[in-house]
């Protein structure tokens, strides 16, 4: 019997299936890009493959979830639980065995309902104590907070360097600038005594009822749309002052996203379904969608090809491409889709 000879191609060949599959079994053990998307009804996390859109696990949350947010390593995934602001829990999840983890109370700061992770810290509005928090994971402590004296205290974006905190208040139509100011002693201060860290607010007024926002990839402007007059106000961040607004009509106004590049904002209604994409350039509406009964959360994928909208109303995730402005396909995470964020692991 002659042996058997692999020729250089066919070995070549075998090399390179193996580290695809090499490379594949390594994805699936953290490398790869989950999407995190809340079911209000069903009170669960789920956690969805983006490419095949399968929902791989859901994994039991409190009551009443809003929003959620994974750590930067992808292995954390932190849910604010709202209550209409008189809740007072984080739910912590491990996303590696996609199971709950003791939860986080955040009393005395109660109707935690935004939630962001930056600077390996996570921030929280708490809607409840017209107030923001902050809160640390490895000290296991909130270690932060700071009033706003807004009403409705809601959404919540913290610069990457979490120097600046921008928040939207809805019952009092504003939007708070929180800046990190380090404050010099004075004079006859001991030769030891270091500079202190202060935070100093500026509000500015929008329209009552905004709600959703985003501030641009640039981090120029903030916008925002109000529920109540479906109005978008537009806030010059380097200012601080109010510098347009656009007659939208996007009454039940929800949530304001960017598309990565910042030339188009998503605006879902949750009264109507209609998503309302606008051109920021040139701050004109360049199509309206329809994607069901009622539109809430907006996720934009990083890589700028589709935008998931969560319907809530219509118990269903819509997912738009971006190159066609048309829905593609439609997602089932369980009743009363809302928050949603990405969870991207090392």
């Amino acid at each position: 019997m002659k042996p058997i000879r692999r020729t250089t191609s066919a070995f070549i060949a075998g090399l390179i299936l193996t580290i695809i599959a090499l490379g594949e079994s390594d994805a699936q053990q953290g490398g790869r890009k989950y999407l995190l998307a809340l079911s209000k009804a069903d009170h669960t996390l789920a956690v969805v493959d983006p490419i095949s859109l399968k929902v791989l696990s859901r994994i039991p949350v409190g009551e009443d979830p809003h929003e959620v947010v994974a750590s930067t390593d992808g292995t954390t995934a932190y849910v604010a639980i709202y209550g209409g602001g008189a809740f007072h829990e984080l739910n912590v999840i491990d996303l590696v065995n996609r199971r709950p983890l003791p939860n986080i109370d955040t009393r005395p700061l109660f109707g935690p309902h935004d939630v962001t992770y930056v600077q390996g810290k996570v921030w929280f509005t708490a809607e409840g104590s017209k107030a923001v928090g902050r809160y640390d994971p490895a000290t296991k402590k909130l270690d932060w907070s700071m009033g706003t004296g807004q009403n409705r205290t809601h959404m919540i974006y913290v610069t990457p360097d979490a120097k600046k905190i921008y928040t939207t208040n809805m019952s009092s139509g504003t939007v708070s600038i929180l800046t990190d100011t380090l404050i010099q002693p004075g004079r006859q201060a001991p030769a030891n005594v270091r500079p202190r860290g202060d935070w100093m607010q500026t509000v500015v007024g929008v329209t009552r009822g905004a709600e959703g926002f985003d501030v641009s990839p640039d981090g120029s402007k903030l916008w925002t749309a109000a529920n109540e007059d479906g109005v978008i106000s537009i806030v010059n961040l380097q200012t601080k002052k109010l510098e347009a607004k656009i007659d939208a009509k996007a009454f039940g106004a929800n949530r304001l996203k960017f598309t990565p590049n910042g030339k188009l904002a998503f605006i879902s209604s949750l009264s109507t379904g209609d998503v309302f994409i606008y051109e920021t350039a040139t701050q004109k509406q360049v199509k309206k969608l329809k994607v069901g009964k009622g539109a809430a959360g907006i996720l934009m994928d990083p890589d700028g090809s589709r935008v998931f909208i969560a319907c809530s109303a219509d118990n269903y995730i819509a997912v738009i491409d971006l190159k066609t402005l048309e829905v593609t396909s439609h997602l089932d995470v369980g009743g009363i889709p809302d928050g949603m964020a990405w969870s991207i692991g090392n």
